[in-house]
């Protein structure tokens, strides 16, 4: 009895601080809420797995005294918690909708595609058959930090031409087979040529990782025409400290046709001196979009309100900005309804920014 009510009090503590985390004052690297909270916030399905697998057993088999009725109550607050959750994530959709066509118009509406069901049980695993990864390229002379994925789609002719190429940059503490896989995967299918770079981390500061990603991205305008991309239609993605350089490097070197930045940190890591985003805005930035959860445990999401009003103010370009109702930190790592509403906003800005379609493509092949 005593593990069946360590399992659901685990999981109704994780689901509670997933509801209702505390939100820091300033950006952090780490919170206790982001560790309990942000994973079973995107697949609350998991916690329910691991609920039932921890207290299905003993509460089928009632006993006498007051714990089978503790067990019971805290495994139903715990559903309770975990139904929430999954419910809240669908409000996603009409957010990023809503942002999308703020700025764009009603043409701009995101095409809506289903999550597969599958994905919901297997959330670890991204992988599609029909792509293709390359892995390992080097793009620097550090041994292990200057090296990046491609994926490519295995249907020769795909894309009828030079495709559409996204680079990824990573959240820290992070590496380059983490963060918007299923985004990475779903547009290699059809026909985009995807590259998720990675970068030193450790024992190099944030200059150094700035350098790494522009590093990164003159090696795919120099080398992804071999690989069917074309350099001239590029958009960048970064995740937290990712989008921080991500926006850093395409505001001040210029080369993107669109950028995308996810649950960014949008300061200057403590060297003020240095590059950051804040600084790098200017009137010919590129179309941008920026997506942020209003329950960031890591990043406040009044920081990166700021700094998408301040973009605002002074790019020519299109600036976006969704705020997910209920979202954490973390969004895109997992298949979730939340972060399929999230590819869905992106393809679209894509759509809008770098392929030049000008109404939603039809959904392609489940993903």
């Amino acid at each position: 009895m005593s593990g069946a009510l360590t399992t659901a009090a685990i999981v109704a503590l994780s689901a509670l601080m997933a509801w209702r985390p505390l939100v820091p004052r300033r950006s952090a690297p780490f919170t206790l809420q982001h560790a309990l909270g942000w994973w079973i916030n995107e697949v609350p399905f998991l916690g329910a797995c691991w609920l039932a697998a921890g207290t299905l057993g003993a509460l089928s088999h009632p006993e006498p005294g007051v714990w089978w009725w503790v067990v019971l109550a805290v495994t139903v607050a715990a559903v309770l918690l975990l139904a929430r959750l999954a419910v809240r994530a669908r409000s996603a959709r009409p957010a990023l909708a809503a942002a999308l066509q703020d700025v764009y118009g009603p043409r701009a509406r995101p095409r809506r595609t289903r999550l597969p069901w599958w994905r919901t049980l297997v959330p670890f695993v991204a992988r599609r058959p029909d792509v293709r990864r390359v892995r390992n390229r080097r793009y620097g002379p550090a041994r292990l930090g200057n090296r990046l994925d491609l994926y490519v789609s295995r249907r020769t002719g795909q894309s009828g031409g030079p495709a559409p190429v996204l680079v990824y940059f990573h959240a820290a503490f992070s590496s380059k087979m983490l963060g918007s896989q299923p985004l990475i995967h779903r547009l290699a299918a059809h026909g985009w040529v995807c590259v998720s770079a990675g970068r030193r981390q450790l024992g190099v500061d944030h200059r150094a990782q700035l350098a790494d990603v522009r590093a990164a991205l003159d090696w795919v305008r120099e080398n992804v025409a071999a690989y069917g991309g074309d350099p001239g239609r590029m958009i960048a993605v970064g995740g937290s400290a990712g989008a921080n350089l991500a926006v850093t490097a395409t505001m001040t070197d210029g080369g993107v046709a669109g950028l995308v930045g996810l649950y960014g940190y949008y300061g200057d890591f403590g060297d003020p001196g240095a590059a950051s985003p804040h600084r790098a805005i200017h009137r010919d930035a590129p179309p941008t979009l920026l997506i942020h959860g209003a329950l960031d445990t890591l990043v406040p999401a009044r920081e990166a309100r700021a700094f998408a009003d301040r973009l605002r103010r002074t790019s020519a370009q299109p600036v976006v900005h969704a705020e997910l109702p209920g979202a954490h930190h973390s969004f895109d790592v997992f298949p979730s309804i939340r972060s399929r509403a999230v590819d869905d906003a992106i393809v679209r800005f894509a759509d809008l920014t770098v392929t030049g379609d000008p109404a939603p493509r039809p959904p392609g092949p489940a993903s």
